[in-house]
């Protein structure tokens, strides 16, 4: 049962050595009504227009991360060549700072990441934390340039709280310890993050509430209300794969053998299951709804499968089948 994640966290560790140096399942799509089909198109002709994009047609290797930047209703790929977009049929990337980008978090603002620099870049290696507002045209440091690549990092998407694990001991950090900051790294902080145990897969930080977190690891899925002093594991008896909040809810995936996608009500903790297509030997590692459109969820399978969902599930499209755009 543990083969899943272990052999995530293997393929994570070999990359980080290295860079050191239309599918359905039930119904027929609903279409989107004229004015979504405006704003969505307005959107996509922004992105297709800026000089710093142009079409994409080629293979998504290594996705380290998933969001709809900038509170945008465009979804955003981190991949180890830098950015790739998606939106209604149409894939762009970045024609510059193509970075190896880890640690992805999208924010109503922009990014946040960690990684290596790209071929055409001059930041320093690792990039250690970085903030984007322009969709990576331009990276503002957070501190940490040329000594930590931060894998564990989550961002709340409003609140812009930042939650990392530090894989090893650096100028402020213990090795394998948790920290917050509430002002983009000016600060951080040590959390006890008493109740977690084995190895993780995934952070998460609430968009609004500094206070609640979450994390996907070995052992289940796990839940702090307290900014990360102590947490609970939601789930027994399964992998946890993936945390992403919503302003009302724990979206998560899990693995027991067979894939699951549950929806996590944060008050009355009401769990609703999540229809997936169908998949074999295979997981969610990143999920993200659209900010402006909660019916829009698209998640990334640890095998490079991408999938987009416009009816909350109740139909599937693939976008890329093991990095290949469909």
């Amino acid at each position: 049962m543990k083969k899943l994640l272990l052999v995530a966290i293997i393929s994570l560790l070999t990359l980080t050595a290295c860079r050191q140096e239309d599918e359905s399942t039930n119904q027929i799509e609903t279409q989107p009504s004229d004015a979504q089909n405006e704003t969505e198109d307005s959107t996509r002709t922004l992105l297709a227009s800026h000089d710093f994009f142009e079409p994409f047609t080629g293979k998504i290797d290594h996705i380290h991360g998933l969001g709809y930047v900038g509170d945008q209703e465009v979804a955003f790929f981190a991949t180890h060549d830098g950015l790739k977009v998606y939106k209604n049929g149409t894939w762009l990337k970045t024609k510059r700072e193509n970075n190896d980008y880890m640690g992805f978090n999208a924010t109503d603002e922009g990014f946040y990441s960690s990684g290596h620099p790209g071929t055409d870049s001059k930041l320093p290696n690792p990039i250690g934390m970085m903030k984007s507002v322009d969709y990576g045209q331009t990276l503002q440091s957070l501190g940490f340039e040329a000594e930590v690549d931060f894998h564990l990092m989550a961002v709340g998407y409003n609140n812009h709280q930042i939650f990392v694990m530090s894989p090893h001991k650096n100028s402020i950090m213990k090795a394998d310890a948790f920290y917050v900051s509430e002002d983009d790294g000016a600060n951080w902080r040590e959390v006890a993050a008493s109740g977690l145990k084995g190895d993780f897969i995934g952070l998460a930080v609430h968009p609004t509430d500094k206070n609640i977190l979450a994390a996907a690891g070995e052992d289940g899925i796990y839940l702090s209300k307290d900014q990360g002093e102590t947490f609970e594991l939601l789930t027994t008896g399964t992998q946890g794969t993936s945390v992403y909040f919503t302003g009302n809810s724990l979206l998560y995936g899990e693995y027991d053998g067979q894939p699951s996608f549950v929806l996590r009500n944060l008050r009355s903790e009401e769990e609703v299951e999540i229809s997936l297509p169908e998949m074999k030997e295979e997981a969610i590692m990143y999920a993200a709804i659209n900010p402006k459109n909660e019916h829009e969820i698209t998640f990334v399978t640890f095998n490079n499968d991408i999938y987009q969902t416009s009816d909350h599930g109740e139909s599937w499209k693939l976008l890329a089948n093991s990095g290949d755009l469909q």
